[in-house]
């Protein structure tokens, strides 16, 4: 059993005129997502997704989206991104994936999921450089305990809590306070995060601060193929 990551999948199969073939990189992406996916993922595997992942506008409408996701091999943890509009409270989500008999799919909200060795924590994290600032630490704020919650409840389980978030919490030369802090408070070592792509992706990919290492894992910077997640 291996665990697996890939963020910002951008499916638009249920949106039709939204698909990102239009962008430099993303040409055939579907097929190459599923083509790459197939060949690493076995069904006993699980595969964590830290948002972006449709451009449904409501839960009631991601099904040909996260059926497409469903029929691919292993289980998948699914976390939140700033384009996934069709986000809702956890019993609203499980409830509509249940009555669409999409049986592989978890949600990753102020919870925990222990996957060989891995405690999966995270949270979707936020932009630290926005203008609003009064409005945008309050969120950073809520980002935060939402993070020390799925953290607390990975160390619960036992294993090495790994974090996954869909926005950075390190980018260049800046560093998004509070929810690094909460990084160091927990001692983790490894976080996975999305959102960047194109040009800025590329120094990016895998870098160290402080001890923690972060390593970008939007579908675009991986060329649309999961990557392990090492124990």
């Amino acid at each position: 059993m291996s665990l697996f990551v890939i963020a910002d999948l951008h499916l638009a199969i249920g949106e039709p005129g939204k698909e990102m073939d239009v962008f430099g990189g993303w040409q055939n992406y579907t097929q190459r997502l599923r083509e790459n996916w197939t060949r690493l993922v076995r069904p006993e595997d699980t595969v964590v997704l830290p948002g972006d992942l449709s451009w449904a506008m409501d839960i009631r409408d991601v099904y040909a989206d996260f059926s497409f996701i469903d029929a691919l091999p292993g289980q998948k943890i699914f976390g939140k991104g700033n384009h996934d509009y069709w986000w809702g409270t956890m019993n609203k989500m499980q409830t509509v994936l249940a009555g669409m008999e999409l049986n592989s799919i978890r949600f990753l909200f102020n919870n925990a999921y222990l996957i060989d060795g891995i405690a999966v924590c995270g949270s979707r994290g936020w932009f630290f450089d926005a203008q609003e600032a009064e409005d945008n630490a309050k969120v950073i704020a809520r980002e935060a305990q939402r993070l020390k919650t799925s953290i607390e409840a990975g160390i619960a389980l036992g294993g090495e809590p790994v974090v996954f978030m869909h926005y950075p919490v390190v980018m260049d030369d800046k560093i998004c306070e509070p929810l690094f802090q909460v990084l160091l408070d927990y001692g983790i070592r490894r976080c996975y995060f999305g959102h960047i792509h194109g040009d800025r992706s590329g120094r990016l990919t895998d870098f160290t601060c402080e001890g923690v290492r972060f390593s970008l894992i939007s579908a675009d910077s991986l060329d649309f193929t999961p990557k392990k997640v090492t124990v």
